[in-house]
């Protein structure tokens, strides 16, 4: 490595939109920085032109019910709403490129004509409904989708949906269909050639069972004597376009669709799309067959993840048991959050949400873990990470290590960078974390068994020639971690290579790799020290006087 790589071809990074019928909880907070981090990572390896997508969903049938209740204008209702989703997106430092709304001006004109192409297609047809309709999931059930159940609040019996639980009543009413039955056979296909289209498998696995089983076609209208928030169907004002089908189109419309002759946008198809467990059907079955019947490229994967509990319950507003995510980052601040949710986020099964677990993780990976090799490397009152570098590179001891023990150090380090680099393009951002952690502390244990307060007392050539390889693989050792996590955790980071020197160009994902940088470390030369811009020796002068990894209050 060692070298900046070229510029990618751009990739797309796209988050649901969020609905603004209620305020933000853990699990926006949670598909914001999964997606955040997928797109860093990117960036970290040289796509300077990656983008990330994320806002909101104002349309439909709950949010109109919601407005009513709140007594509200159903505009102002969603101005206060998509701002809080908003604040959340900046107070996580997302670094989106645009927060969509599905109000805005260029998306009603890209519903439109998706409408119109579909229609001209054949693809839409109106007649007579009949089904189970949830308005809260805002959509219709089939029969074997539906069974009967004890609200546990009420104590009322109602029918609800097998797969969200939420209430459906009967409604029957003229609309317009899509001929969602017939890509059953394509939708099949698409899954067998890209066995990553759905990530983890398990959901790929799902959804390949619900479209073997068979698809009816899917009713994308409402009368809009009963939903009037929402686009008209083009040409009959009497219907207005289902929620999903408008919602899900805001992926194309803020790549500039409609494209015109030509082809498509350069941000077309997304690399990955993340989304809730809880809104896979609708993203990879319909989805897909409406990009199919236009025959517009498929993203190229989903991330499905998993939901937060708490005591190992499910986060509702009636059980009082969600979680703030303001007041989380308020708390315990943005990069422990961070790093908490995504180390224990759950992409497979549900993970718990506890403030202890918090303090207990941010304790174990960042204040006794990389904050505890940051300070021993950094503050050894008897040695130095730049006296040790230019040692170990005037010697040629890198190329003949004094022993296995650090042969074994610097294997694992220059392993890290691919190992975790594997896992996040297999869209898992967990087990990249967990891979990068598993240096941090190897390398705490590397630096205990060596004992340099030992070695810097022993004046002997091959003591001081241990010191030196000690000290330096305990600091490439971090220089590599720290340049691995800038995704993950970049305001930390990017402290955390000020206090070792690193240099702004020297922080690619290329340079994680020992011996890539031979300028870092307090005390370089005049020359290296002049590229150090203004700004950074600012910031190298206030880090020095605190703490990188501080405790958190552990009164939870």
């Amino acid at each position: 490595m060692c070298e900046n790589a070229p510029s990618k071809a751009d990739e797309d990074y796209i988050t649901p939109i969020f609905y603004v019928n209620a305020e933000p909880h853990a699990g926006h907070l949670y598909t914001l920085l999964l997606t955040d981090i997928l797109k860093r990572w990117e960036v970290l390896k040289g796509d300077n032109q990656a983008s990330l997508l994320t806002g909101t969903d104002e349309h439909g049938m709950k949010v109109q019910k919601a407005a009513e209740s709140a007594a509200t204008a159903t505009k102002q209702f969603c101005d206060k709403h998509a701002t809080q989703f908003l604040d959340l997106a900046r107070a996580a430092n997302i670094s989106f490129d645009r927060f969509i709304r599905t109000t805005d001006p260029d998306h009603k004109v890209a519903v439109e004509h998706f409408w119109k192409q579909l229609k001209e297609r054949g693809y839409i047809y109106q007649s007579t409904h009949e089904g189970w309709y949830s308005v809260s999931d805002e959509t219709f059930y089939p029969e074997s989708q539906v069974h009967l159940v004890l609200e546990p609040s009420t104590g009322r019996k109602i029918y609800a949906s097998k797969e969200t639980g939420k209430e459906v009543e009967w409604t029957s009413e003229t609309n317009y269909h899509f001929r969602l039955s017939a890509f059953r056979d394509r939708l099949l296909e698409h899954y067998d050639q890209h066995p990553q289209f759905i990530v983890p498998s398990m959901r790929m696995n799902f959804i390949k069972k619900e479209v073997e089983a068979g698809l009816s076609d899917l009713s994308v209208s409402r009368p809009s004597s009963r939903l009037q928030w929402g686009i008209r169907v083009p040409d009959d004002d009497t219907q207005t376009i289902y929620v999903w089908l408008d919602a899900l189109i805001n992926y194309l419309t803020a790549t500039g669709y409609p494209y015109g002759e030509g082809g498509n946008h350069k941000l077309w198809p997304p690399n990955v799309q993340v989304i809730g467990k809880d809104i896979v059907r609708f993203h990879c079955i319909y989805w897909p067959a409406f990009l199919m019947a236009l025959d517009i490229p498929l993203p190229r994967a989903f991330l499905t993840h998993a939901h937060w509990t708490m005591g190992k319950a499910k986060m509702s507003k009636s059980l009082g048991n969600g979680v703030n995510p303001f007041l989380a980052i308020e708390r315990f601040g943005l990069d422990a959050i961070r790093y908490f949710m995504i180390h224990d986020g759950g992409i497979v099964d549900d993970a718990d949400y506890d403030n202890m677990f918090i303090v207990e993780k941010y304790k174990k990976g960042l204040q006794d873990g990389l904050g505890n090799l940051l300070t021993r490397i950094l503050r050894g009152r008897k040695w130095s990470i730049r006296t040790s570098l230019e040692q170990v590179m005037n010697n040629g001891s890198l190329k003949k290590p004094d022993s296995a023990r650090i042969q074994d150090m610097i294997e694992m380090i220059n392993s890290t960078a691919r190992s975790a680099d594997e896992a996040m393009q297999s869209v898992n951002p967990r087990s990249a974390l967990h891979n990068i952690m598993k240096l941090v502390y190897e390398t705490n244990k590397f630096f205990q068994e060596m004992a340099p307060w030992n070695l810097v007392k022993d004046d002997h050539p091959d003591s001081r020639e241990s010191l030196h390889m000690t000290i330096y693989t305990s600091a490439e050792a971090a220089r590599v971690v720290c340049i691995l996590l800038q995704p993950f955790m970049p305001n930390k980071m990017q402290q955390a290579l000020d206090h070792l020197h690193v240099l702004p160009d020297k922080r690619s994902f290329q340079m994680a790799e020992v011996g890539c940088d031979e300028t870092y470390g307090s005390g370089a030369s005049e020359a290296a020290h002049e590229k150090i811009p203004e700004n950074m020796k600012k910031r190298i002068r206030y880090a020095h006087d605190g703490v990188l990894f501080p405790p958190l209050l552990t009164e939870v």
